[in-house]
């Protein structure tokens, strides 16, 4: 099969023919119909994570991934040939952009009707990021506060109209050209990073979603109401600052989970949230689709289309 592969770490994308991914008794086989990346993908590829998460080569880039069900392993029964998934594959399963992608029947959930093949792509890292990071991490209720920076990114987009659907008052960081974008999906309050310093501004918020680390992450704890609660996904409190500001302080990484991504698309369904796409690539443009995610300034979702 054809595939978007590496042959070791930081080496140029290419397209190769490979083997299909062999079946195992708790996975299905997916003809893949698109995938979307995602910053983690070029973290894994620098080899920035090889201790903790190490590479088989050639490695198949991507991990989000929707499509039609082609074989069945011998241990599933909720899922049949032709069913339409898509999931967010663990570690061992990745390689969405490819003409097929091995998946475990736990990590998949059944496509949204409302979505084509590729919209559904654009959602499982980043909208389970979103809903791990706010629902299971940050237990968000209705009528609570919380800022979500990065409000116009491929997780920020998911975020704001998880929170919105669940009733806070949201506040987002964004650059001022996406303002109009992240107050259609549902912020209350738009700070322009490029001109407005947002621990200036805010206070007395439930929760932070924090999605950059570094300086913005120290400086969301002073946001923070006593008792509050940072989420991270890019950085650990070193420094103690929870203890200081009197704040829970949690750093996390998605988990794969089926039945939460189920969940998710219930909610897409129902018109409560929408993929936000920035750009699509044809499978043999994927080294075009890495390098405009490495800009830093897509907005929402780059989706690779395979079939």
């Amino acid at each position: 099969m054809k595939a978007a592969v590496i042959t070791t770490y930081q080496a140029l994308i290419e397209i190769g023919n490979i083997h299909k991914p062999v079946i195992k008794a708790d996975s299905v086989l997916i003809a893949v119909h698109a995938a979307s990346i995602n910053p983690i993908d070029d973290i894994l590829r620098s080899g920035a994570m090889k201790d903790t998460a190490p590479l088989t080569f050639p490695h198949v880039m991507g991990y989000d991934v929707s499509g039609l069900v082609v074989e069945v392993g011998s241990d599933v029964r909720n899922i049949k040939v032709g069913d339409a998934v898509f999931a967010r594959p663990n570690q061992d399963d990745a390689g969405a952009i490819a003409e097929f992608a091995r998946v475990k029947a736990s990590e998949l959930a059944l496509k949204p009707d409302t979505l084509g093949h590729a919209e559904a792509a654009s959602v499982p890292l980043a909208g389970l990021t979103a809903w791990q990071a706010l629902i299971t991490k940050g237990k968000l209720k209705a009528g609570a506060k919380v800022l979500i920076h990065a409000g116009s990114g491929g997780v920020g987009t998911f975020a704001i109209q998880i929170a919105k659907h669940v009733g806070a008052y949201i506040a987002t960081t964004s650059s001022g050209r996406h303002a109009d974008l992240v107050k259609r999906l549902g912020a209350d309050v738009v700070i322009d990073y490029n001109t407005e310093a947002f621990d200036e501004q805010l206070s007395d918020y439930d929760l932070v979603f924090d999605m950059l680390g570094g300086d913005t992450m120290k400086r969301s704890f002073k946001v923070l109401k006593k008792g509050g609660t940072m989420i991270s996904i890019k950085g650990q409190d070193t420094e103690g600052l929870a203890a200081q500001y009197g704040v829970r302080f949690e750093g996390f990484y998605m988990e794969p989970n089926g039945t939460m991504l189920g969940e998710l698309g219930a909610w897409i369904d129902a018109g409560a949230v929408k993929p936000v796409i920035g750009n699509t690539f044809p499978m043999e443009q994927s080294a075009a689709a890495y390098e405009e995610l490495a800009n830093g300034h897509s907005v929402g979702k780059i989706v690779i289309v395979i079939r």
